[in-house]
């Protein structure tokens, strides 16, 4: 029964259309907004990578320093802004892959949430429509009819909980929110609404897999991709992280709560507590939805699983 209510309130957020729709803002007034002033500070003493530390393969080293985690010309739930100071760590360079977590699983015989409960949700193309498929799981995203999960994708189908097992067998952890904001903002608090800039686009080149077309009922790939992409498919940020942007929403280790102690409830269900979920995906649809903006951010039940929600992970500088 907990995996049906489960899937409803999946269906609401995953699109990542919730904080759309809790403003009273137009998508089309939002991209009209200026572009918040960038702010200089100072970085603390831990901003550099200590003297003989060295960078596993695989990750990237985040500068320690300031990050104002939110905005003001977003929606509800990305506000108030707060100045956060941010510890140096080390980053996964993309969402953990199809082959990372086959790894993980052929290790432990670890066994997910969604092959515990059965079945999974999973969004139909030719229907624009969200439902649990039987037999759903992180090697069969979309369903045992349909084909398996390819191994350099992002894995997905997989919940909170089979998130943090993998990242504890890799000796790693889920990012907090911050430091998911702090990496996406390059360690250095740009203010531009992706971690590359202003668009989505630069002139004919995507820079992040997205929705293109009328969601949900269309979506043309004009990027090149009907569902999910290879990790590191449409170029690196600054920092050099993939994938900060579309393909897959990404699991982090925070309960998804209002920024202000007194604000609004952010939950789709008041009494189903809810984990953090940021990037954006493939099902973005930027006339609706703008998960995949630097400051955009979700939630959902930390048992869900879906077809287009996975993660990364961070580590401690050591």
């Amino acid at each position: 029964m907990k995996n049906v209510m489960m899937i409803g309130l999946a269906m609401m957020v995953c699109t990542g259309c919730v904080d759309e729709s809790s403003s009273s803002a137009t998508p089309a007034t939002k991209s009209a907004m200026p572009v918040e002033k960038a702010v200089t500070l100072a970085a603390p003493a831990h901003a550099a990578l200590p003297v003989g530390v060295e960078v596993p393969e695989g990750m990237v080293f985040v500068p320690g320093g300031y990050v104002d985690l939110g905005s003001d010309l977003g929606f509800e739930s990305e506000s108030p802004i707060k100045q956060h100071a941010v510890d140096g760590f080390l980053m996964d360079v993309h969402p953990v892959t199809v082959a990372q977590y086959r790894a993980f699983v052929a290790a432990t015989d670890y066994v997910t949430e969604a092959e515990k409960f059965g079945d999974s949700g999973v969004f139909d193309f030719a229907t624009g429509s969200w439902s649990l498929i039987k037999g759903a799981n992180w090697r069969f995203p979309f369903g045992p009819n349909r084909p398996a999960a390819k191994d350099n994708h992002p894995v997905t189908q997989v919940s909170w909980g089979d998130a943090r097992a993998y990242a504890a067998w890799a000796g790693k952890r889920l990012p907090r929110e911050v430091e998911w904001e702090h990496a996406a903002r390059n360690g250095n608090n740009t203010r531009s609404r992706y971690p590359w800039g202003e668009d989505i686009r630069e002139g004919k080149t995507y820079r992040a897999n997205y929705w293109q077309g009328n969601f949900p009922y269309q979506d043309t790939g004009a990027d090149g991709y009907k569902g999910p992409s290879p990790v590191g498919e449409f170029g690196k940020t600054p920092l050099g992280l993939t994938d900060m942007a579309g393909n897959v929403w990404e699991w982090c280790e925070d309960w998804f709560e209002s920024y202000a102690p007194d604000g609004p409830n952010l939950r789709q269900n008041p009494n189903e507590p809810e984990k953090v979920m940021r990037g954006g995906s493939y099902l973005c649809d930027p006339k609706v939805c703008h998960g995949f903006r630097v400051s955009g951010r979700s939630g959902t039940s930390p048992e869900t699983g879906l077809c287009h929600l996975g993660f990364r992970c961070v580590k401690e500088v050591e």
